[in-house]
Parts: structure tokens; sequence; C-alpha cells
């Protein structure tokens, strides 16, 4: 996929009406016959045309008819750890910055790296996601994008998040939690099953299924290349 720089499509302006205007001129002096005639005809077209094409522009840019202005959304990603939801989640967002949408992405990793301190108790987990949701609110209204993956076990907390957005798309990534431990690179759901680690959800933890998820994935039947197709079509029908 290429994209058009301003500057190419400036010099494909020029280039343009030099062509044209030449067009004016050869064809003055083959039904005048005179030089000078041509050339007049063809300087006095261009300062016309560049004359008419700048108000023109003008003129429509105050017009709002055909104008459709997008709305931003929050496509808001959960699910259990290893369900693939962060994948899914950067092949999206890098969809829409194909397409030249302003959009930023919040990820349950690096935004604890933010706010370090944050626990992992409900009361916490809820806090946690109630700051980034609100975080998340503040882009909308500035006319962003935001992609946001986050386990956000808890239905309380994801429908505070929905509140406080105008366009909240819950993105339910729903892949089993045995195909999620097998998944498991870093050992966590093992050193939970173990003791030793608290609150981890799925397992000494509850995760609680999202009741009417805009959009529901399971990666273990869908492909991430399948399921970025999914999500794009609905975000496509919504903008």
């Amino acid at each position: 996929m290429y994209k058009e720089t301003h500057a190419r499509s400036v010099i494909k302006l020029i280039s343009w009406r030099f062509w044209a205007s030449l067009t004016t001129i050869a064809l003055v002096l083959l039904f005048v016959g005179e030089i000078k005639a041509a050339l007049l005809v063809g300087i006095t077209e261009v300062v016309a045309k560049i004359i008419l094409y700048f108000f023109h522009e003008r003129t429509w840019d105050k017009i709002r008819f055909g104008k459709k202005e997008i709305q931003p959304l929050i496509l808001w990603f959960t699910g259990l750890s290893g369900s693939g939801k962060s994948t899914l989640s950067e092949t999206v967002y890098k969809e829409l910055m194909k397409k030249d949408i302003k959009t930023e992405r919040l990820d349950g990793d690096t935004v604890r790296n933010i706010f370090s301190k944050t626990g992992f108790t409900k009361i916490e987990r809820n806090e946690h996601i109630k700051r980034v949701g609100y975080l998340a609110s503040r882009m909308e209204k500035n006319g962003i994008f935001v992609v946001a993956s986050f386990v956000s076990p808890y239905r309380e907390s994801r429908e505070f998040v929905r509140g406080l957005c105008n366009n909240f798309i819950e993105i339910y990534i729903s892949t089993p939690l045995e195909i999620c431990e097998k998944r498991d690179t870093k050992g966590l759901y093992k050193k939970a099953r173990n003791g030793e680690i608290e609150n981890f959800t799925g397992v000494n933890d509850p995760y609680e299924e999202p009741q009417n998820p805009e959009i529901t994935i399971d990666t273990s039947k869908l492909s991430i290349e399948k399921a970025t197709e999914k999500v794009m079509k609905y975000i496509n029908k919504k903008m």
C-alpha cells in the first residue's frame, strides 16, 4: 500500500496545468495562426483557472454536503492471559495506522510500567482499569482512536469505562483457558497453580465474561489474520 505525499500531489498538479495550457496554446495557434495570440490566451487561461480553482476549493471547504466526520472508537480487547488479545490488538492498531487514522494503543503490560504500584486484588484492578478508561475517554474526546488490550476481568470496571466513552467497542477474546495455558511461554499459569502467584485470572481469581460484547473472537478457531479482518469489517461499518 502506497501513500501519496503532498509534494507528489503538487508536482502532479503543476504537470497537469503545464500540459493543459500547452494544448490550449497549440489549438489557438492551429486555428488563429498567430503565436502572440496563442501565448496570450494560454497565459490568460492559466491565471484565470488558478484564481477560479482557489475560490472553488475555498467554497467547497465550507460546504458540509458529502462530508462525513469520523467518530473515534474505543476498541477494548478483553480476555484471559494468552488468549491472543495483545497480538490481535497490535495488528488492528497497524491496520488503523495504514488508513492514516490517528490512533493510540494502550496495553496492560506497558501501562503497568507507568502505574507500577498498582496491585492485583479486585479493588486494585478495578481502580486500575477505571484510570485507564478515563485516559482512553479523554483521547476519544480529542478525536483519537484507542486500541486498548487488558485482561480487565471484572464487568464492573468494563461497564464503567463504557459509560465514560461515546463509542465503546468491547472485543471479547474468548479463547478457552486450556488453550491459553498451552500458549503460556512465561509459565505464569503453572506458577499460579503452584501457589506462587496470587490473584491470577483464570486460576485463583475469576474472569467475568462479557454479557453483550460487540465482537467475540476465539483465536483457537480463527487465525489472527481472519480475526483482524473481522474487527476491521466492524470498524469500517461504524465509520
